[in-house]
């Protein structure tokens, strides 16, 4: 079960969030369900070249809050916030009516951690018709060096042009797809290629989630200086649009 189920769908409300968080009629779901569709495909589309992992949507009354988790967030954001300004217009033309939209863009903290951006750029690469094999094998060492657990990558189609389609997989360290406790980040992008379309899967083991044990961190003894850890994640929210 375990094996072939969405490992995201198969831990909601455990180790994974809802990507859409609202509540409607049944009169009203349908059409809000297909709003959401239409912002995330108006998102990727438009920013295509921004390295987006997820799109988050609360809904409040008329308001829309997204959330953008981009790998760089200075395409985005643009020179001046204009690119924000933009996505807003269009995203209100593409919905119609009043639509009060707030967008809030994240930095992805650890790029080469995110299922969904290294199989994005398993797929510009294959589309640039490297070899699949060395493909898969750059994109699993990134994501050792960037200290995930276990990886698993998985790629079907017509592989380097090859008459009959098949399916190759490649997996560095553990994936426990069937503990739900496991923190398994997922994705499924395709790559357009002149053979036709390839498939690819990706799976990223980042440790067991159990409640009520997560580590606490220390309490730093008196006078000893902070250290920072590492680089800030960067985080842009657009209030302009506030009454």
């Amino acid at each position: 079960m375990g094996q072939k189920i969405n490992p995201v769908g198969f831990r909601l409300g455990i180790t994974q969030e809802h990507q859409s968080r609202w509540f409607a009629s049944p009169e009203r779901y349908p059409e809000i369900l297909q709003e959401d569709h239409t912002i995330r495909n108006y998102v990727e589309k438009n920013l295509s070249n921004a390295g987006i992992s997820a799109v988050r949507i609360e809904r409040k009354a008329d308001q829309i809050d997204l959330e953008i988790r981009t790998a760089r967030p200075g395409v985005v954001v643009g020179r001046g916030g204009t690119g924000i300004e933009t996505l807003r217009t269009g995203l209100q033309d593409k919905l119609g009516g009043q639509r009060q939209i707030r967008i809030n863009v994240v930095e992805v903290a650890r790029v080469d951690a995110d299922a969904g951006l290294i199989a994005e750029y398993i797929a510009q690469q294959l589309e640039r018709r490297v070899s699949f094999r060395r493909v898969v094998r750059q994109a699993i060492q990134r994501a050792q060096r960037a200290g995930v657990q276990g990886i698993k990558v998985q790629v079907s189609g017509r592989l380097n042009g090859a008459e009959i389609a098949r399916t190759e997989w490649t997996r560095e360290g553990r994936v426990p797809l069937h503990t739900l406790r496991a923190d398994i980040d997922y994705a499924y992008r395709t790559a357009k290629t002149i053979y036709g379309i390839l498939g690819i899967k990706v799976w990223i083991f980042k440790g067991e989630i159990i409640p009520g044990q997560e580590e606490i961190a220390p309490a730093a003894a008196p006078g000893t200086p902070r250290r920072r850890s590492g680089k800030r994640r960067q985080q842009f929210e657009d209030r302009s649009n506030e009454g």
